[in-house]
């Protein structure tokens, strides 16, 4: 009987940069979203800043939404111990917020966008506090062999738990969008561990076994899945923004992903907007017939031409009002159901929602909605874009 790959099996690991755009629009290469000052803004026209004044006339009148204990039910998650080199199916375990655990076939772990502290704020004491609590611990993780992150805000890049990963799991891999992985050198991370990617770049991630030499692998590694996992992670486009102060937005790069390994492809999308509705006046329905002009972010439609299908999308539903200042940085449910189609997912689950509170949106506002915006746009409310409970796991077949 084959010795079984377990965690302990399987800690070495090699990552090759591929800057070639294999899979990507032929202009890709014309690098629109780089700006001459060195930083980074979406290049289409369904992207807008809102004015400064109606977000500063919005934050003197903000009013919390409702929440009390238990007003999202948590579960507590279970993982797979070990890696099972003979499972078929994808598992997705939502952990609040953005964060998802996806357990691949063929025994690749991997974690998105983890924020396990309280709150997501630079500060310990102050800022949005957790209204759900996490389903689990670091610790309580059996396998983490690479973490991707979107961007770099605090609700989606948290100190103490990237911290935490590289205590417990001395040997994962970190995949960011350009100009974030000085960041994590900053912390003290293995540069060697840390692979930064622009948008339509791809890496190879392959994991071998530690036998008796401990040489490091190398792309040519045996294909023999007992003696190696191979995943090809893509960097793709999201409309949105980065940063961690006042005065640095835009330095470093955000983005979405693509994730292939053990015969499965995953979309994580982030965090994204995908039109710009600023000027739809307040009430006012904007996906009705009166403003079907407004441009919506084709990155998306780009995406399923050249990734896609996805077996798994992993799309956010809230943070979206009001709508007239986060329609482009946020998906409201129509957004996430029309990135569901553009990017060619044949199923999703919903991400995004329920952990903190970041704008005035009812809290349980976004899963209702995503039924109604399903139905609206002649897809069935269930079984096809999905939302869990944190700590509840889906698989995939």
């Amino acid at each position: 009987m084959s010795e079984p790959a377990t965690s302990t099996s399987l800690q070495l690991a090699t990552v090759t940069l591929n800057s070639t755009f294999a899979s990507a629009p032929t202009d890709a290469k014309d690098k629109t979203h780089h700006l001459k000052n060195g930083r980074f803004a979406p290049p289409w026209p369904s992207w807008t800043s809102p004015p400064p004044a109606r977000m500063a006339k919005f934050l003197l009148s903000y009013k919390s939404p409702e929440t009390y204990p238990g007003i999202v039910p948590v579960q507590m998650p279970s993982f797979l111990p070990d890696r099972d080199i003979t499972a078929t199916s994808l598992r997705a375990t939502w952990l609040g917020h953005a964060c998802y655990l996806v357990e691949f076939p063929g025994g690749l772990r991997v974690l998105a966008d983890p924020v396990f502290s309280e709150r997501c704020s630079p500060f310990s004491f102050i800022g949005p506090k957790r209204y759900t609590p996490v389903p689990c611990q670091i610790n309580d993780i059996p396998i983490i062999d690479a973490v991707i992150i979107s961007h770099v805000h605090y609700d989606h890049l948290d100190y103490p738990t990237i911290m935490q990963i590289y205590k417990t799991q001395p040997h994962v891999q970190f995949v960011v969008p350009l100009k974030t992985k000085s960041w994590f050198v900053n912390c003290k991370i293995n540069p060697d561990q840390v692979t930064e990617m622009d948008w339509w770049e791809e890496a190879t991630l392959v994991l071998s076994k530690d036998r008796k030499s401990g040489v490091e692998v190398t792309k040519e590694t045996t294909d023999d899945k007992r003696d190696a996992i191979t995943a090809r992670f893509a960097c793709l486009p999201s409309q949105h923004m980065g940063n961690r102060g006042t005065f640095d937005r835009g330095k470093a790069l955000w983005a979405s992903w693509s994730i292939d390994s053990g015969g499965k492809r995953l979309y994580f999308a982030g965090d994204t907007g995908y039109r710009g509705v600023l000027d739809v006046p307040e009430g006012k329905d904007d996906y009705s017939a009166e403003f079907a002009d407004l441009p919506t972010c084709p990155a998306f439609k780009e995406i399923g031409e050249h990734y896609g299908p996805f077996d798994l999308g992993l799309i956010p539903i809230g943070a979206y009002s009001p709508r007239n200042i986060m329609s482009p940085m946020h998906s409201n449910t129509m957004d996430a159901v029309h990135i569901f189609k553009d990017t060619k997912c044949k199923k999703a689950l919903a991400m995004h929602w329920g952990t903190w509170i970041l704008t005035d949106e009812p809290v349980l506002e976004p899963p209702k909605q995503l039924k109604d915006s399903l139905r609206r746009l002649g897809l069935p409310e269930e079984g096809v874009f999905d939302v869990c409970e944190p700590g509840e796991s889906r698989e995939f077949a």
